[in-house]
């Protein structure tokens, strides 16, 4: 972490007549995560690193579990607005608005989270012209780790899965499951432990690091290791800004994002680990999903990649140049 300041930081420091000229500024920046999930400790890992690259002209305070009273969906609008400088933003809940930004949640695009990695290679040019467009800068993107099918039951066939009702996040969640004849609802996470303990879904695909937060031991018994999807948040802040922060403050915080985010890629992973663990030492039994069951569920879920083309023309070029490089086109 101390390497990650760099000599943006260095510079910087050892320039007190620059960082003098800027007057201090404290810039709120929203979240709607808890203190406990890894992706709040890690904006509060940068926010503290960047105060010292910025000799304390610039100071991020991170607004944890929703405080400022933007829910998940509003975070792109709300940087873009002004109403907060920065946030840590979900991009699979930003579609309405920028329909791209759902790539990543195309079931089985990517199976490890270094296919992800290329993938972005693609996605992150699109992304920043994304954030241009809605007045803000990208500082960095870290993914949540993989997807698992969270279950009351152990399912180790398609069949198996036919008819369970289940809590998912988003459009294309809802569209996999659909076609692997689910019956997929699509509800926010602040209402998915109410629609458990009321028997409303008898299941929740989501990560394993929510699962922990949601304490599924509690209602369900089994996680499939389905590795369906992914998502990233998207740390922001408003151009306008940005632009208030002096021009050697703006590089060291650009530059100690560029160097923090595989750090906070590896979190992921570790995320991952640490929340696979919990969920078992909770009752919950890890499933892993046999290859006939793999296969079937690959197959079911092909014909979605060419929808979302038809959906999402933009999302041609990098989904196709993605699948080239990994020898699937």
């Amino acid at each position: 972490m101390k390497a990650g300041v760099g000599v943006g930081a260095a510079a910087v420091i050892g320039a007190p007549s620059i960082v003098g000229a800027q007057a201090p500024v404290k810039l709120p920046l929203a979240t709607v995560w808890p203190d406990g999930n890894f992706h709040t400790a890690n904006a509060k890992k940068f926010a503290e690193e960047a105060k010292k690259a910025t000799g304390g002209a610039v100071d991020i305070e991170v607004k944890s579990g929703g405080q400022l009273g933007f829910k998940g969906p509003e975070q792109l609008r709300a940087v873009r607005d002004g109403l907060v400088p920065m946030a840590d933003i979900l991009n699979i809940q930003q579609i309405g608005d920028e329909p791209i930004m759902g790539i990543e949640g195309i079931p089985f695009l990517c199976s490890s989270a270094d296919d992800l990695k290329v993938l972005h290679k693609y996605l992150r040019p699109m992304y920043e012209k994304v954030a241009l467009k809605n007045n803000q800068t990208i500082l960095y993107m870290v993914p949540w780790p993989t997807q698992y099918l969270h279950l009351k039951v152990k399912a180790e066939t398609v069949d198996a899965l036919k008819g369970i009702k289940i809590r998912v996040p988003d459009k294309n969640a809802q569209e996999m499951c659909s076609a692997i004849g689910m019956a997929p609802a699509l509800i926010p996470w602040g209402e998915t432990i109410a629609a458990l303990s009321t028997g409303a879904v008898a299941g929740v695909s989501t990560s394993a690091v929510s699962g922990v937060d949601g304490k599924f031991w509690e209602f369900l018994k089994f996680f499939h290791a389905t590795n369906h999807a992914w998502s990233s948040q998207i740390v922001t802040i408003n151009n306008d800004t940005l632009k208030k922060i002096s021009p050697a403050n703006q590089k060291a915080i650009m530059d100690l994002a560029k160097k923090m985010e595989p750090d906070f890629w590896a979190s992921s992973l570790q995320a991952d680990k640490d929340s696979g663990k919990r969920l078992t030492e909770g009752g919950m039994q890890l499933v892993p999903v046999p290859a006939a069951m793999m296969a079937e569920l690959q197959k079911r879920t092909k014909p979605m990649i060419a929808e979302y083309y038809k959906r999402v023309p933009a999302a041609e070029a990098p989904i196709k140049a993605y699948l080239v490089e990994m020898k699937r086109a």
